[in-house]
């Protein structure tokens, strides 16, 4: 009920700001390179385009773990054509970084967010011996043998699933960041790296096409792009959950309300058109699509939630 009063609203509230909205081309920057958040932007802009008639160009500015990206649409002009795209590590860099070039409660209006993810697949290169979870841990606990692992960056979903898990189990890796969920799954299948978590979109083409060993789902019940993973519990790791984050809409503070009520609307629709969600749900990600007042409640229970487990990861701030 609580949606289709949200969509009725939306459609029955569209004062002047919206009414000719949009009238040329939308800016929409995704906080990141490839990956994850870049294949959903895509996905969803593509659709909007359609719908509004107008381009939704997406414009990848990864670097700093999205932190180029998210400064970029706080400075831009508040009126609806200039979006940002980011992942859950959006309200975990507030936590890992002793400074930022904006303030991340005030400088942006959150929208919608778009897709979740149930969990994080646990992946490791093809070189290493271990086919289980149990297998790894007991290898990497061995004299002499050091083990690194990619993620995005630092501080993000992923960066704190590996902390966490390493704590857990008692082994220790090297970090390796890369600049994006692409190039950190890239890395894993070129053998850069010897393991990871990461999220279903960026990481199913590498594992589909062998490249990579998948062994572990964090979720609470397998994942289901690729039933034959067990769970973490199944794996013999009980005690380890870990989602796998959300990518949400963001505007800059100040954008008029019913410019971000539009936008909301609009994106849900996108996301229900059967094949836009067709080729989201086979990233692996969920659509949620919800309102802007349920996602800025979300989004500021978030920034406390990363918070402690940034404090729990032993991640320390830079």
């Amino acid at each position: 009920m609580k949606t289709l009063a949200f969509l009725i609203a939306a459609c029955l509230s569209q004062p002047a700001w919206a009414q000719g909205y949009p009238n040329r081309a939308v800016r929409v920057v995704v906080a990141a390179q490839t990956g994850g958040p870049d294949l959903v932007a895509r996905i969803v802009a593509a659709q909007l385009q359609v719908q509004l008639g107008q381009p939704f160009v997406v414009e990848n500015q990864g670097g700093a773990n999205g932190i180029v990206g998210a400064h970029t649409v706080a400075k831009a002009a508040p009126d609806g054509y200039t979006l940002l795209v980011y992942s859950s590590g959006f309200v975990i860099n507030p936590a890992v970084y002793k400074s930022l070039p904006y303030d991340t409660e005030r400088d942006f209006v959150p929208v919608t967010n778009l897709v979740s993810n149930i969990g994080l697949f646990f992946a490791v290169a093809n070189s290493l011996p271990p086919k289980t979870l149990q297998e790894f841990i007991a290898y990497a606990k061995q004299p002499g043998v050091h083990l690194a692992y990619s993620t995005p960056g630092v501080g993000n979903t992923w960066h704190l699933a590996m902390e966490q898990f390493d704590n857990l189990v008692g082994i220790k890796m090297t970090h390796i960041p890369y600049k994006g969920g692409g190039p950190a799954t890239a890395a894993l299948a070129a053998g850069e790296v010897q393991a990871m978590f990461a999220s279903p979109a960026p990481l199913m083409g590498h594992y589909k096409s062998g490249k990579v060993r998948v062994i572990a789902f964090t979720g609470a019940q397998r994942h289901p792009s690729a039933p034959e993973v067990p769970t973490t519990a199944e794996a013999g790791v009980p005690q380890y959950r870990h989602d796998g984050g959300w990518f949400g809409m963001f505007a800059p503070a100040g954008t008029p309300s019913d410019i971000v009520e539009k936008l909301a609307l609009e994106t849900r629709k996108a996301m229900q058109n059967p094949e836009a969600r067709e080729r989201l749900v086979k990233l692996g990600v969920e659509p949620v699509g919800d309102s802007p007042t349920d996602f800025k409640k979300f989004f500021f229970a978030e920034l406390k939630t990363y918070a402690e487990q940034v404090r729990l990861a032993g991640v320390k701030p830079e």
